[in-house]
């Protein structure tokens, strides 16, 4: 049976910034270890991710939503399964083995808090939930100082400096 890494990320990174190179070298690291690879579907980092891990010849799965001017899914998904809203997009990303964000915004944070969350609650088996950059670091940083969030917590994430040490701390 086939392992899903679900990765989030921002739609607004433009296809030459660093971010977005950095997020098909991942997605190439993750078809060339054997993962069907699932993101937002969109543009940005979801479509350097799916560029990549399509080079690499994985099964890609977009989970695209409905937007402006009827958004179509990446050039390199190849899979999509649309849904109505983004509750339900955020249901069928998070069914997935593993979980890594990349450069991103409030969604990305959103959907590393309600991964989380669910881990922290036990509504979902512990499983790798990965964060790549300093960025993301820094707030978990903020986290930690700012809210109750414990050791145990924050043992839930592994924050790393880069895309290869994200493939490196999957099983």
């Amino acid at each position: 049976m086939s392992r899903v890494a679900a990765v989030f990320g921002s739609s607004r990174i433009a296809p030459d910034h660093p971010d977005a190179i950095a997020a098909e070298r991942l997605g190439r690291l993750l078809g060339e270890a054997g993962w069907v690879v699932a993101t937002g579907g969109h543009d940005g980092a979801m479509a350097a991710v799916s560029r990549g891990a399509h080079a690499a010849g994985a099964h890609v799965v977009g989970v695209t939503l409905p937007g402006p001017q009827g958004r179509t899914p990446n050039a390199w998904v190849g899979e999509e399964r649309p849904a109505d809203d983004l509750f339900a997009r955020l249901s069928m990303l998070l069914d997935a083995d593993a979980w890594i964000a990349v450069a991103g915004g409030v969604g990305t944070l959103a959907e590393i808090a309600v991964a989380w969350n669910l881990m922290q609650n036990r509504h979902v088996a512990r499983q790798p939930l990965i964060v790549v950059g300093p960025g993301w670091q820094s707030v978990l940083d903020v986290l930690a100082a700012q809210l109750v969030v414990d050791a145990d917590d924050l043992a839930m994430i592994t924050a790393v400096a880069d895309v290869e040490s994200a493939v490196a701390a999957l099983p």
